[in-house]
Parts: structure tokens; sequence; C-alpha cells
């Protein structure tokens, strides 16, 4: 009697993604004199897509705690007049790290106006290969 052995050909392809989900922050960001004296709660959300075939190794991920102290600091000292020059620096900081390959990133003024939970913006950018 002979035996078949097979083997298991079927490829898979993989997405990867890393998530940070409503990180609540005291910022300065706004057009209007009340927000260039006062800071206001901004809630971020991103997702990072990463290259896939990036083995699971603390010195080649993408780190979302490396991501959230980025965000920090980029908005410690620095007022932003608008929330899209903030997600362009957000971008530029995130980018920097070759393995992302498309960030979705969501930024929402908390307590700006009274009738809405939150106003925003939402931008997805990709690298071009």
């Amino acid at each position: 009697m002979k035996i078949l052995k097979f083997k298991n050909k079927q490829k898979y392809k993989y997405k990867k993604k890393v998530t940070v989900k409503d990180l609540i922050l005291l910022i300065s960001v706004g057009i209007h004199q009340f927000e260039k004296i006062k800071k206001q709660k901004v809630k971020f959300n991103l997702e990072i897509t990463t290259d896939p075939n990036l083995k699971p190794d603390v010195k080649s991920i993408v780190n979302y705690e490396t991501i959230i102290n980025d965000i920090k600091k980029l908005t410690d000292k620095k007022h932003y007049e608008l929330l899209e020059s903030l997600s362009e620096s957000i971008f530029d900081k995130i980018f920097k790290n070759k393995s992302v390959n498309k960030i979705k990133l969501q930024i929402e003024k908390l307590d700006i106006i009274k009738e809405t939970r939150s106003v925003g913006i939402e931008v997805i950018k990709t690298k071009i290969q």
C-alpha cells in the first residue's frame, strides 16, 4: 500500500494593523481666540497598516506606545490652528517608520459645540510604493 502525503499549498495574504482607540488628550487647537487660551479635550483614533511580513520582534514592530508618546510630544507645547495641520504632523512622524504603509486617522474635538458629541476630521493617507 502506498501512503499519499498532501502538502498544504494554500497561501495566505496578511494585512496587519496597529490600532489606537479613544486616546483623549488636553491640547491647544483651534482658530478662535478662546481656543488659543484654553486647552480642550481632543480624541484620537488611529488604524496603522503595516508591512505584513514583519517578524514579531520588538525592534521591528510598530509600537502603539511609541505612537501615543509621539502624539503627546507633538501636541504638548505647540498650538495648532487646524486639525488638518495637526494630522499632517502626525502623519509625518508615523511615516518615518519604514514599515508603515497606510494610516487612517480620526481627530475629534469633544467639547467645542454643545449640541454635538464631537466634531472633527478623518483622513486616510497611503504610502505610494
